[in-house]
């Protein structure tokens, strides 16, 4: 039995592995995460947690690459200053940054990639209206829950703060998150009209005139989509 796809429908993508381009994609975005938060950070609070545009290169790497890519780019960055590299905020690397008060956000930023990552393919497969409100949206859904959810987390546990001294030692990110947000929103819609393949690749939206149904079978499939069986 086939599957057949109406008009202003997307089929589903053809699953791929990783090549060069993916790969040289992972080391870029990663280095652009490393150099972002290399950039002057601004402490907030008896704490001392930066205000970096970490989160801005974080979102941006995951509205930019989907969820797997921007995981491996954001995970990558996180191993590496994990290891030793200098490129957490401030310089400083090594696992003791786990035992500070900024843990949980670092923890939070490869999640957060992947989870804003998964939204934004969702919302471009299958939006055209609203599409720069609905990734703003999917941004800020996974800023609040995630990175702040689990910053929250880290200062509770390493700085042996109740909810709500944590709650309110978080609040100074959020006027700058909003801005950053905005600004990864812009420059990924930039990046998706430049390169329409960098998100959603072998998707394309099917002709008013073609897109009669059609049936593929496992010796006969396109490189767009496939029916299933």
């Amino acid at each position: 039995m086939t599957q057949t796809h109406s008009a202003g429908t997307l089929p589903p993508a053809k699953h791929r592995r990783w090549n060069a381009t993916d790969l040289g994609l992972i080391a870029v975005f990663a280095a652009l995460v490393a150099a972002s938060a290399l950039v002057a950070a601004i402490p907030v609070g008896g704490l001392g947690v930066p205000i970096t545009l970490q989160t801005l290169a974080v979102m941006l790497t995951g509205l930019a690459l989907g969820p797997g890519r921007a995981f491996a780019a954001v995970g990558l960055y996180t191993l590496l200053g994990l290891a030793g590299l200098p490129i957490f905020s401030g310089g400083r690397s090594g696992l003791g940054i786990l035992a500070g008060p900024s843990a949980g956000y670092i923890i939070a930023f490869p999640l957060a990639a992947a989870a804003v990552g998964w939204l934004a393919a969702v919302v471009i497969r299958r939006t055209v209206k609203f599409r720069a409100a609905l990734l703003f949206v999917s941004a800020m859904a996974t800023s609040i829950v995630l990175v702040h959810g689990l910053g929250i987390a880290g200062m509770m546990v390493n700085a042996k703060l109740d909810f709500a001294k944590a709650f309110l030692a978080d609040l100074p990110f959020y006027p700058g998150d909003i801005i950053k947000n905005v600004l990864a929103v812009t420059v990924a819609i930039a990046l998706h009209k430049a390169f329409p393949d960098l998100l959603v690749r072998r998707v394309r939206q099917l002709p008013q005139k073609a897109a009669a149904p059609y049936a593929a079978t496992p010796e006969a499939t396109t490189p767009e989509a496939s029916a299933q069986q």
